[in-house]
């Protein structure tokens, strides 16, 4: 029962002794230790095997049981040491805790008498902040106030010497004491309520209006509105006006500039009037060249009198291109029925190469919104129907049709200048148009002469089938025809020319290449080949000769050209016309013209072969085949198909070497035909 009582004790000790991990890991760090006995998961049986780890060692059992029991009376001292310290404890923290509170008492007593202090200080900061601010603002008005004394004394003495210099045309001092006065004059905006500062204002207004009507009677008598203009160069005095002019109201220059502009173009006006020989058309060289010498004239005299930032001279040219093309405008509507083509196309010419020479000189900064539109840069393309390797042949096409004919050069693309004066000249480009009609007939007429005198190409087996040189012709001329339109104008001029393109590529496609193809006999008419062959074995066929397939590859490789570069020309009139019109450009009723030429021709070589291959079918078809008893390796019908399939296919295939996918057509409408379904 002992026993068993013992056991119970122990396992409750052991109950009691257990502690959390945490606590155990706390211990462990404040008290650590290498001592088995102090270890959480201590186990008697392992210590007692570490003690006497064999029978031999339980020889020491007495020595080893004395000294842990010397170990327990050692910790039973130190336990009994500490139970009887901690009998005091309770009476020395309730004095440690009166202690604390005395000082905290004290504490509080120290933080209230810093806080009193502080409020005292902050009381007297205030006070002397308050006395540094007003004497700051004191200050301030102060400075300010000496500051607008001293700009009242300068307005008012400036206002003074303002009013005299002004009355004995100073003007080279009147142009800097005004800038002067006039800055200091802002300074008092907020004191126009005071009398004498508004005095003051309205004595520098009335001594710029003053200025203003001076400057403008001096230079009305030095640069008269009737009469001529002043002998000899510009005075100091209207120099040092100008200077003035900046100053004053905008108006005023605006006036000087005009009056100024006025005069020094009234001598043209009475030179180029509208019933003067030089007037016309025909010698608008003479304009230009005026207006060169004028130019000229006027940075020789009166370059330095006018400020470089006035532009005078690009003012006196806009202003002369203004009139040139009002002018231009009112003779061309009286005189209309004497434009004739190339008279317009040299008046064009020698505008847009002004225009150019404006650009060259001048920067158009003076150029207004109502001003023509400075032109957009055309954007960069692929297509060759405008490069640079048909120009040779325009220029030599320009050249047999003469100068004036001739295609003027791009214009630069941000020449500001552009159509300042030429747009007076777009009402009239319906006689271009008229002239370009007239041109076109007449070259179709000449495609059509030339073909009948030159008769069809020769036969070629190397060189690809030829196109006819005159499609080539016709496209260079339309090039040409529509650069110049383009630099002409981009509206309604450009749909007019290219209804033109139409109708003429209309012609070309049926009068030289649909008109050219050979004709056979035909039970239905139109371009098919009849079959009325004769059926008769060893009759001749009625074929093509070898100049007529020639002629036919050669009209279906000129169409294929013709379709291609159609449409190619449709893009580059899109890219020349304006947005708004675009839509108005269409060729593709055109390009179906010339499709239909190429699908004439396959169906031609077609049925050429076809039908010489039909006698020896019919024939073949009529042979009493159940009356053969011998069968070769080969029909003599079969031969002679053949032997027609081997004369006329390398000829179209050569000649439609530059067109393979024509060819490939070919063969493929060949397969289908009656001939070979005959076979099969």
């Amino acid at each position: 029962m002992m026993e068993e009582e013992e056991l119970e004790f122990v396992e409750e000790l052991e109950a009691v002794l257990q502690l959390t991990p945490d606590v155990q890991l706390a211990i462990e760090q404040v008290f650590p230790s290498q001592d088995p006995l102090d270890r959480a998961d201590f186990n008697a049986v392992e210590y007692i095997n570490t003690l006497f780890p064999t029978e031999q060692s339980l020889a020491n059992i007495d020595e080893v049981v004395n000294k842990i029991r010397l170990k327990i009376r050692r910790l039973d001292d130190n336990i009994r040491t500490v139970v009887r310290g901690q009998t005091n404890v309770g009476q020395d923290g309730r004095q440690a805790l009166e202690e604390a509170q005395k000082a905290i008492q004290q504490l509080f007593g120290k933080i209230k008498d810093i806080k009193d202090k502080a409020e005292k200080s902050e009381q007297m900061v205030k006070e002397i902040t308050r006395d540094i601010k007003q004497l700051d603002h004191a200050k301030r008005h102060l400075t300010t106030s000496i500051t607008t004394l001293n700009h009242l004394h300068m307005l008012a003495g400036g206002v003074d010497s303002l009013e005299a210099m002004t009355r004995r045309r100073q003007y080279g001092e009147v142009a800097n004491l005004l800038q002067g006065v006039m800055n200091v004059l802002e300074h008092f905006h907020r004191y126009m309520g005071i009398p004498q500062i508004r005095q003051l204002s309205e004595r520098v207004k009335a001594a710029q209006t003053e200025l203003g009507q001076q400057i403008l009677a001096d230079f009305e008598e030095a640069f008269p509105s009737q009469g001529t203009k002043r002998p000899g160069g510009p005075s100091n005095v209207l120099r040092d006006a100008c200077l003035i002019a900046n100053i004053l109201d905008p108006r005023i220059k605006q006036e000087i500039i005009k009056k100024f502009i006025k005069q020094h173009l009234s001598e043209y006006l009475v030179l180029f009037q509208e019933n003067q020989d030089v007037a016309w058309l025909d010698k608008i060289d003479r304009r230009y060249a005026w207006i060169k010498r004028q130019l000229v004239d006027y940075e020789e005299k009166y370059g330095r009198m006018f400020p470089r930032e006035w532009y005078m001279a690009e003012r006196i040219a806009v202003e002369f291109c203004h009139i040139t093309r009002t002018e231009l405008a009112k003779i061309m509507r009286t005189r209309a029925k004497e434009i004739e083509v190339k008279l317009l196309l040299f008046a064009i010419q020698r505008t847009t190469n002004f225009e150019g020479f404006l650009a060259k000189r001048f920067s158009g900064c003076t150029l207004t919104d109502g001003t023509l539109k400075k032109p957009e840069s055309p954007p960069a393309s692929t297509n060759p129907f405008l490069e640079d390797e048909a120009a040779p042949e325009m220029e030599e096409l320009a050249m047999e049709k003469g100068d004036s004919e001739q295609p003027k050069k791009p214009k630069a693309p941000d020449n500001p200048f552009h159509g300042i004066v030429s747009k007076c000249f777009e009402p009239h480009l319906y006689v271009y148009i008229e002239s370009q009609d007239k041109n076109l007939g007449e070259l179709i007429d000449r495609f059509v002469a030339d073909f009948k005198a030159q008769g069809p190409p020769k036969p070629s087996m190397d060189e690809g089938g030829a196109v006819l040189p005159s499609c080539a012709d016709l496209f260079v001329y339309y090039k040409k025809c529509m650069v110049q339109c383009s630099q002409l104008s981009t509206g309604e001029p450009m749909i007019a020319l290219t209804t033109i393109f139409q109708k003429y590529l209309q012609e070309y496609a049926w009068k030289i290449l649909s008109g050219n193809l050979p004709k056979t006999t035909s039970s239905s008419g139109g371009l098919t080949i009849s079959s009325l062959l004769k059926e008769k074995e060893g009759s001749e066929v009625a074929k093509f000769t070898l100049e007529e397939l020639c002629l036919i590859c050669s009209i279906l490789s000129t169409a294929e050209y013709c379709l291609a570069t159609t449409q190619q020309l449709e893009e580059k009139l899109k890219e020349k016309v304006d947005v708004s019109l675009i839509e108005r450009i269409n060729l593709s009723g055109e390009m179906d013209t010339f499709s239909t030429v190429i699908s004439s021709s396959i169906q031609l070589l077609v049925q050429d072969l076809d039908a010489a291959c039909d006698p020896a079918l019919t024939a073949m078809s009529k042979m009493q085949w159940q009356n053969v008893e011998h069968v070769g390796d080969q029909s003599p019908y079969v031969t002679s198909v053949i032997l027609h399939i081997k004369q006329n296919v390398p000829i179209i295939r050569d000649n439609l070497a530059s067109t393979r996918k024509y060819f490939t057509q070919f063969c493929i409408k060949f397969a289908k035909s009656r001939v070979l379904s005959r076979i099969i």
